[in-house]
């Protein structure tokens, strides 16, 4: 549940603000020593992202989500689509796996998908052709996807800057002398009393200046990997079809039901 949180977050981090990068970001991990940047400046950023995500009604893009476990020398590489959708009512996230590449290996065909409709949240897993339906609220009081990503990872352009600082160190790297890079990085520190302090060390984002908006996201976390997350060619605020949210269960699969947890904080 953690992992498709993290992923969940990463992915809303990026489509809240309609990415296409121009330019491909720079490939490093995250940063790991970050001098003090005014204040000011720093907020300038998130709140250019605020304006970028205000408008966001729809998404839909090709993902790449990389693993990397350092200790172990090896990662994963997971491509495949994301759609979101976002009404006056509720919000639907999709995301269909459709390879899987382990370190240096062969890429091979890899199906797994996410979907959340408010009220429950599907995985259907086609190498085991098991299928996990999971409640996370009642049916009249609906989550934005927003709001259950935010519970884990902070969602940059939706969260609130006092928030933000509350439970990180944010700041600028600075650019190398002589040098003018398209992106601006922005580099999150968690504080010793965070509400993520149990997950993440460091998350760092890249943003586009031409486009103001942000390229990818990096995440350091507490068990020693590091996740990274782009969003490739999207669609912002484009038609699209309501079956596009639609489950559909695939014959001979198992289904595990499970019911809403009464002690799950609301939003």
């Amino acid at each position: 549940m953690h992992r498709l949180a993290l992923l969940m977050g990463f992915a809303l981090t990026l489509a809240a603000a309609g990415l296409a990068p121009a330019a491909e970001p720079p490939s490093n991990g995250p940063c790991c020593s970050v001098k003090a940047q005014d204040v000011n400046e720093v907020e300038t950023a998130i709140r250019g992202l605020q304006e970028k995500a205000a408008g966001l009604k729809s998404y839909q893009a090709r993902i790449d989500y990389v693993v990397k476990q350092p200790l172990l020398e090896s990662q994963q590489r997971r491509k495949g689509l994301l759609y979101y959708a976002r009404s006056d009512e509720r919000s639907s996230l999709r995301i269909d796996f459709q390879t899987l590449q382990q370190d240096e290996e062969k890429q091979q065909r890899y199906v797994e998908q996410f979907l959340f409709d408010g009220v429950y949240l599907w995985h259907i897993d086609h190498q085991t052709e098991r299928v996990e339906r999971r409640q996370l609220t009642e049916p009249n009081k609906p989550i934005d996807a927003f709001a259950l990503a935010s519970r884990h990872v902070p969602v940059l352009g939706f969260s609130r800057i006092n928030d933000l600082h509350k439970q990180f160190e944010v700041t600028l790297v600075p650019e190398p002398k002589d040098t003018e890079s398209a992106f601006q990085h922005l580099h999150l520190k968690v504080k010793p009393q965070s509400v993520y302090k149990d997950d993440y060390v460091t998350i760092d984002f890249w943003i586009d200046k031409k486009a103001g908006l942000p390229a990818k996201v990096v995440a350091a976390t507490t068990e020693e990997e590091i996740h990274e997350i782009r969003l490739i060619d999207p669609k912002v605020n484009a038609e699209m079809e309501d079956k596009t949210f639609q489950v559909y269960v695939p014959k001979g699969f198992s289904v595990d039901v499970i019911p809403l947890d009464k002690g799950t904080p609301k939003n």
